[in-house]
């Protein structure tokens, strides 16, 4: 057995013990998450059919973004009784995936550093948005991610090392999107919302309660693709949710040059989408809203927009120096709505978290970061002609012709 033979065994055992923790994981999570949908089914059908708000064909969104924690991490009552609150439990999964994506996402952009990876979005900041949205979706769900999604798919169960390859280069996408039912993650702004809105219609058609949901940031809402996809998906009643990270800047663009409409939210009113913003720093209220909207979209009635308002903690990359854009003060101010931080002091209210709980957390976080380290740190094993697959259905004429002639450089390479 060649050393290349003996790498790619050593990281497929690996890549499968890694998987069946997370799969362990999860399950808690799974069940967590089932109870609270049919807890706010029931709940629905006891309000009767007629009457669901917010929920209705071009409603005007909430005034304000909806939350059930302030600042603090102190449960205040929203400003609509229309949104059902997650069960503890829930919410203690959702701490515990929150703390490992924030850990999962430091040892990410330390990678940068060390020549690892070639660039990494981080999202630090957004942990509430990436981890509740993911809560909400069964597993023969679609996700659309874009690049700065990869704490999401983490989160959902794929392996780190396959999510990070786009980003270390060495393939256009390191997971197998069909068995993952994960898009590629999207470097093109808002082109994966049509992707998303085209599958959810075609499962619909095909008689699946299959939900698409689609990442896209505040700057892409500025993009044609953003609008085809609103308007395509509310004429059929695609099921697919739109959510919208908005972290308040497009690289170095605020959004108060993107948009003047009231908020990212109101956008879904022209096109007939029901819409509605929430404190996407809020877990509480970003599971509560998440889980309405794909029920929604899963019973038929239409695709939803959601605005999560949140903040990017660090540089849109580490090749971006947020410096030159952003003040100092601005971050300072956003720190303190940190959505680790405010969901840890509810859970301590009512008594679900204690210091050895977080121990234990911050324990399996770092261990999930060393597993990580170590394996980002092993030279890849890449395969030239892996470069010809995935292009056609059917390999065209020049196709075959270029593959020929790397296989034969490989060869004559090999035999020199």
């Amino acid at each position: 057995m060649t050393t290349r033979d003996e790498a790619a065994v050593k990281g497929t055992g690996r890549r499968r013990a890694d998987a069946k923790q997370t799969r362990a994981a999860n399950a808690k999570a799974v069940a967590a998450a089932a109870q609270h949908a049919a807890r706010q089914a029931d709940q629905h059908a006891a309000r009767g059919t007629e009457h669901e708000p917010p929920f209705q064909s071009g409603l005007i969104p909430a005034p304000a973004p909806i939350r059930f924690l302030d600042d603090e991490g102190q449960r205040v009552d929203p400003m609509t009784a229309d949104y059902t609150a997650p069960d503890d439990e829930l919410l203690l999964e959702a701490y515990r995936r929150m703390v490992i994506g924030r850990r999962f996402d430091r040892q990410a952009t330390a990678l940068t550093k060390q020549g690892r990876l070639a660039v990494y979005p981080s999202s630090r900041g957004q942990e509430a948005c990436q981890i509740a949205t993911m809560l909400a979706l069964r597993d023969t769900d679609w996700a659309f991610p874009t690049y700065r999604e990869s704490m999401a798919l983490v989160s959902r169960g794929l392996d780190p090392v396959d999510v990070l390859t786009l980003l270390r280069g060495d393939a256009h996408c390191g997971y197998d999107p069909m068995a993952t039912r994960t898009a590629a993650q999207c470097t093109p702004l808002a082109t994966q919302l049509l992707h998303a809105t085209g599958l959810a219609y075609a499962h619909r058609r095909r008689g699946l309660d299959t939900v698409a949901l689609a990442f896209v940031g505040d700057g892409a809402t500025s993009e044609g693709d953003f609008h085809e996809a609103l308007n395509f998906a509310a004429v059929f009643k695609a099921p697919v949710v739109f959510v919208v990270q908005n972290n308040g800047w497009a690289i170095s663009v605020p959004l108060s040059k993107q948009t003047a409409a009231p908020s990212l939210a109101y956008k879904g009113v022209g096109y007939g989408v029901v819409c509605e913003q929430v404190d996407g720093n809020d877990a509480m209220a970003t599971l509560a809203v998440l889980t309405k909207a794909v029920d929604w979209a899963r019973s038929g009635k239409g695709p939803v927009l959601l605005e999560l308002h949140t903040y990017r903690m660090e540089a849109h990359t580490n090749a971006d120096d947020d410096g030159r854009y952003r003040p100092d003060s601005e971050v300072e101010a956003w720190a303190v709505r940190d959505p680790i931080t405010r969901l840890a002091a509810y859970l301590r209210s009512v008594n679900r978290l204690d210091d050895a709980a977080v121990e234990r957390v911050a324990a399996a976080a770092e261990d999930f970061a060393a597993r990580v380290r170590s394996r980002m740190n092993e030279d890849a094993v890449v395969d030239p002609m892996s470069l010809f697959e995935h292009v056609y259905a059917e390999p065209t004429p020049q196709l075959r012709e270029q593959r020929a002639m790397v296989a034969a450089e490989l060869a004559a390479g090999a035999e020199s």
